[in-house]
């Protein structure tokens, strides 16, 4: 133990010594003059700005540059740090009327290039730095045409010093979606560029890097997270998008990758009105999205049930979700929330049973509450989560010890659904495979559950929760047998019933909205568990 300890400092300090090093080398002249190799190209291919709809909010009503002081805000280092990336990615640039001087516009970029020239820490980050160069290309109307000669030399010589300072850093960066922008900016340089060699070719190949590390053979992201498989979705549409707009091949794996990823959002975000509360997502809108991909002649459809680990069934009333998935890998486990055979579902488009959602700020110390069980509909024993989580050196909760699921059985017919799984998260320090059916009969508009721990090794009792999770403002009403729990869902009423366990209520706090928190309730089923497989049976009827 204590010679691990020891080598672990020393591998702390070694890699303390090399980042140092690398920060004084990327300050160097020696740096800047090796980045600073660039060919003497203009800007042929410019993109239509509308292709990056898929990654804009856009606004009704447009900006002009004249409302902005951007100048001066250049020498301000007060910024908070979210305001600073926004105004040095120049994504703001897509919020200003095409009627916007273009001399002002320029201006403002020619007084950053000014200051900013070389490499700096703050405002050279890959993300930023990446957005940055979509942003100028994209804007070319604004941003490039007519301009003097020496602007555009010094814009042409500024866009391929930060794409060389990209490609020589990319693959040390350790987050995979700020790879995926990078990518972004490269490929789209090689194309504005007409650079094959030095610019597209290396962003192509570094995309199917990416698709092959981040995503299964399914061609959903390995993290299990519906947030990523959007992010990727969108950055696979748009760069197709740039390479049938400039007249470019376009590599099959593209092709390959969009249609499995466009199976995934199919199932998971088009074919329910109510987005799933699973591993790291909240609530979003995905009509502007839809729309552009409608626009685009995108058109995706999934008849599979299940996809990265989650069942979706449904009719044109009724839907249920419900998390069948192993635990992801350690590297991929950022956004994961240990909710494994938690499930939501769906009346008439609105939650009846949900999660509670994911704070997303890795910061805030609601993060990691919303991140364990007992946010979850699901089986919580002791207090603990099915799976160990610990932070990495970069603050984020991984996966210590995952879970694996066990068994797995569905059925979809007219009249009878059933999802049927278990997981072994529990099984080391308790003894118990966690197995849930959940049955549905759409004549009767009831749900059967069957929660089994099943013990495979005599361990000390410990207590158990079943918790079943409510949207905010959700009304409640127990009965005094403590046997039936009613629920009011605008204007359907349904009964929660178990009659071998005690059921209470409890309130929470609900995280589905991005990084905000407001107090929810919970029905849950508490117990002891025994030294034999125990059968938890509960059920959700309709009864107006």
């Amino acid at each position: 133990m204590i010679f691990k300890s020891s080598l672990n400092y020393i591998n702390q300090f070694f890699f303390f010594l090399t980042n140092i090093s690398r920060k004084f080398y990327l300050q160097s002249n020696l740096y800047n003059k090796k980045i600073s190799k660039i060919n003497d190209k203009d800007l042929e291919y410019k993109p239509s700005p509308n292709l990056l709809d898929c990654l804009i909010k856009n606004k009704k009503r447009k900006n002009k540059i004249e409302d902005f002081s951007i100048d001066v805000i250049w020498s301000n280092e007060n910024l908070k740090q979210k305001d600073y990336k926004k105004l040095h990615s120049f994504f703001w640039l897509f919020s200003l009327d095409l009627k916007s001087s273009k001399k002002d516009t320029q201006s403002t970029i020619f007084n950053w290039i000014r200051r900013n020239q070389n490499y700096n820490s703050k405002n050279w980050q890959i993300d930023i730095l990446s957005k940055r160069i979509i942003a100028w290309i994209s804007n070319s109307k604004l941003t490039y045409e007519e301009s003097t000669k020496d602007y555009k030399e010094k814009f042409n010589s500024i866009i391929q010093k930060q794409v060389n300072h990209l490609i020589n850093e990319i693959k040390r960066s350790e987050w995979i979606d700020d790879k995926m922008i990078g990518c972004a900016a490269i490929i789209l340089a090689g194309l504005s560029y007409k650079d094959k060699l030095r610019y597209l070719d290396f962003g192509l190949n570094l995309l199917k890097k990416i698709t092959n590390f981040s995503l299964n053979n399914q061609g959903f992201p390995k993290s299990r997270n519906i947030r990523q498989l959007n992010f990727y979705l969108k950055y696979f549409v748009l760069i197709r998008e740039w390479l049938k707009e400039s007249q470019s091949d376009i590599p099959e794996f593209i092709d390959e990758t969009i249609y499995y990823l466009g199976q995934g959002y199919a199932l998971t975000c088009q074919n329910i009105k109510k987005n799933i509360l699973f591993n790291g997502n909240h609530e979003s809108h995905h009509t502007d999205f839809d729309n552009y991909l409608t626009k685009l002649g995108y058109k995706f459809k999934n008849e599979n049930n299940e996809i990265g680990g989650y069942v979706i069934l449904k009719n044109k009333k009724i839907s249920i979700a419900m998390d069948v998935g192993s635990s992801p890998e350690k590297k991929f486990s950022n956004d994961y929330q240990a909710g494994a055979l938690s499930f939501e579902i769906v009346s008439n488009n609105k939650k009846l049973i949900c999660n509670s959602g994911y704070f997303q700020n890795y910061k805030h110390q609601l993060n990691s509450v919303s991140k364990s069980t007992a946010a979850h509909s699901t089986l919580v024993i002791d207090n603990q989560s099915s799976c160990k989580l610990r932070k990495n050196s970069n603050k984020f909760l991984n996966v210590e010890r995952g879970l694996k699921i066990t068994r797995k059985n569905i059925v979809f017919e007219k009249k009878y659904w059933n999802i049927e799984s278990a997981h072994d998260g529990y099984l080391k320090e308790y003894g118990i495979i966690h197995d849930r059916q959940i049955e549905f009969f759409p004549e009767e508009n009831k749900f059967i559950g069957h929660d089994k721990l099943i013990k495979k090794k005599k361990t000390k009792s410990s207590s158990f929760e079943i918790r079943f999770h409510l949207e905010p403002g959700t009304k409640i009403m127990k009965t005094q047998d403590s046997k039936s729990i009613f629920i009011e869902l605008e204007n359907e009423g349904w009964k929660f019933l178990c009659n071998n366990h005690k059921i209470d209520t409890e309130t929470g706090l609900y995280f589905g909205i991005k990084n905000s928190y407001t107090e929810n309730q919970n029905i849950f089923i508490s117990g002891i568990t025994q030294n034999q497989t125990q059968t938890i049976k509960w059920e959700l009827i309709k009864i107006s």
